[in-house]
């Protein structure tokens, strides 16, 4: 059974990705999701999908916003040599995904690297609000500001290596 293109607007999705969705003249969200060319959106629907705070369901998530957000640490490590919250921020967040860090263990790092975006791939863990999810995406795009389009959608393969089918 496919999903009705109305089902954004249930979900409240952004105007933009309505709008987006309906120029493809695409019949299904299933349709869409095969052509999207946007990670941060397509995050940002996963995490709308992907259950209550602690929920199996949002392991997935979580290593699919913090590879988004991998992207960004070449950018962040050039600029900032000796700060490694960021880094250990994402890998806290995949531990955590992995079983191998506990919430509280990842709220901690968190905490630590709240000023860098690579903590919104963390915040997808445990966070009720599904745009932090997004956040990671946008985080690598603007480390890469003259490749923004480029950047998302590599951001949107990836999502799509996590979640080959329009998350449920």
């Amino acid at each position: 059974m496919s999903t009705p293109i109305s089902h954004l607007s249930e979900i409240s999705a952004c105007s933009d990705a309505v709008a987006w969705v309906e120029s493809t003249k695409c019949r299904s969200l299933e349709s869409a999701w095969k052509k999207c060319d946007r990670g941060d959106g397509m995050l940002w629907y996963a995490a709308k999908k992907a259950g209550p705070v602690g929920d199996e369901k949002r392991k997935r998530l979580v290593l699919a916003a913090c590879e988004c957000a991998r992207l960004a640490l070449p950018v962040w490590e050039k600029r900032y040599p000796d700060d490694k919250r960021v880094r250990e921020c994402i890998e806290t967040a995949e531990k955590w995904a992995r079983d191998e860090a506990t919430l509280e263990a990842l709220k901690v790092s968190r905490q630590n690297c709240y000023a860098a975006y690579a903590s919104y791939a963390a915040d997808a863990a445990y966070a009720p609000d599904a745009s932090y999810a997004a956040y990671a995406a946008n985080a690598a795009a603007y480390a890469y500001a003259a490749a923004h389009t480029a950047t998302l959608k590599k951001c949107a393969d990836i999502v799509r290596k996590h979640y080959p089918t329009l998350p449920t």
